[in-house]
């Protein structure tokens, strides 16, 4: 017999007929009647699926009664209406075969109320609860809505390199990637040889995808990566991780305004499809996790982002009368406290702040005529701050090269992306969303290590 899902079987489309059921006990509680109810979860929904269990079944009293939280079985039976409050359907069974046991001393997980941060430490097992559970279809959700989104509108899905020699944000905060004998290093003149390294020179985990993408952008007109990035910086754990997941489109003949208004659109899509294809998992996050989620993503997907420019974003700061703990200096960047602010309290609606000074951020964007400020872009939502950091890229190579100078930074590890001002070279511009950030936004999450199935922080590589 075919195998049914749960989420299938709530539905009630198969009443009175007999279907087959596989997942992992929930909780069992035994009647003085002489059954049981199991309480049966596969993963496909929320919702779990009650099963009757007589005890005139063979396996009742050596097997059935020995079912725990945790244990996996198969259960074939008669889907009917349940007579009982809670649940729309059930299932009457015939025959349950067990798979495996599961010890209730041990599993920690079948205990209630075990708290998130014991939870990351057995990452393993935490998918089996009902928040991470939900955490999890939603970010399937959201990363098929990437998908479709991008593909609808023409854009090339490109695999950009994991190693690279480049720093793409040139900040220095990369994890090196060797094959050398770390007990018998070679040197050259008192520094590592890296010549007699796998890649014949210094290699890293790339911290983005960007600048692959740029180059098939420049080709195809429209590409997207979607993939994993490293960033070895010793951070917030709680909004920081140093394996995330970007998404990153580039667009040829873009310029910034263009780049906010893909933003915008993008933004909502994934909001959308959450609320409409989510809906139980949003409802569960809306009691269990934050009472506002729902509000908040409706209200996100239907207003129309502010447009700000930094020097007005640094004005309002100032005459707020609010008090920040950070100072609200022109060319200094925006922290958290500020995006909120703007978000929160001043418009009530997601901003998208433009035209950063040029001396915060990366030497790729393009310089604006005043010399002072880029043509950059930060999407803010309430509740998280930046979302999305994009920019128009700068496509003058004299600018390019000087900006590169400036940061302290070798023309020849770049001499590739160069070659894109020269030979055909347009106006282009694209973003990155850190996946991990939506996800946590989109759920009401607190901790950015309970978005992502295994995360990579300080000290913490287990799994």
């Amino acid at each position: 017999m075919k195998r049914t899902y749960i989420a299938k079987a709530l539905k009630g489309k198969d009443i009175d007929k007999e279907i087959l059921i596989k997942g992992w006990v929930r909780t069992r509680r035994d009647s003085k009647g002489g059954f049981s109810f199991i309480e049966l979860n596969d993963g496909s929904c929320l919702s779990n699926l009650q099963i009757i269990v007589d005890a005139d079944l063979d396996n009742y009293q050596n097997e059935v009664i020995r079912l725990f939280p945790g244990s996996s079985i198969s259960v074939r039976g008669l889907l009917v209406k349940s007579q009982g409050g809670g649940q729309c359907v059930e299932v009457k069974a015939y025959e349950v075969n067990v798979y495996g046991f599961c010890d209730p001393d041990e599993y920690v997980v079948g205990k209630q109320r075990v708290s998130f941060e014991r939870l990351r430490e057995i990452s393993h097992l935490r998918v089996r609860t009902n928040t991470f559970g939900a955490v999890t279809r939603v970010r399937n959700k959201l990363a098929k809505a990437t998908h479709d989104f991008f593909q609808d509108l023409g854009f090339y899905y490109i695999n950009t390199p994991i190693i690279t020699a480049s720093d793409c944000e040139g900040a220095g905060e990369m994890f090196r990637v060797t094959t050398l004998d770390q007990a018998d290093i070679p040197r050259s003149e008192g520094k590592v040889d890296y010549s007699q390294d796998f890649f014949g020179k210094e290699s890293f985990l790339t911290v983005s995808g960007q600048l692959g993408v740029e180059c098939f952008a420049c080709g195809l007109s429209n590409a997207y990566t979607f993939g994993p990035t490293f960033r070895a910086e010793n951070s917030h754990p709680s909004r920081h991780l140093a394996e995330f997941w970007m998404i990153e489109p580039e667009m040829a003949f873009a310029d910034l305004a263009d780049d906010a208004d893909m933003a915008e659109e993008y933004i909502k899509y994934l909001i959308t499809t959450v609320l409409d294809e989510c809906s139980e998992d949003i409802d569960f996050f809306n009691k269990r996790i934050d009472k506002s989620i729902l509000e908040t993503l409706t209200h996100v997907k239907d207003s129309e982002f502010i447009r700000l420019s930094y020097t007005d974003a640094i004005d309002i700061l100032k005459k707020s009368g609010q008090k920040f703990e950070y100072e609200t200096n022109w060319g200094s960047d925006l922290q958290t406290e500020h995006e909120r602010f703007l978000t929160e309290k001043e418009f009530k609606k997601p901003v998208i702040v433009t035209d950063y000074p040029r001396d915060i951020k990366a030497f790729y964007m393009k310089q604006n005529d005043d010399e002072k400020t880029v043509a950059a872009m930060d999407v803010l939502v309430p509740k998280i701050g930046e979302i999305i950091g994009g920019s128009q890229r700068e496509d003058n190579l004299k600018k390019l090269d000087s900006r590169i100078k400036e940061q302290g930074m070798s023309l020849e590890p770049y001499w590739w992306y160069r070659d894109l001002r020269k030979f055909g070279n347009v106006p282009h511009a694209g973003f990155g969303l850190g996946f991990e950030r939506m996800v946590q936004f989109v759920t009401g999450m607190d901790n950015i290590r309970d978005v992502i199935p295994f995360p990579r922080t300080p000290k913490s590589a287990e799994f």
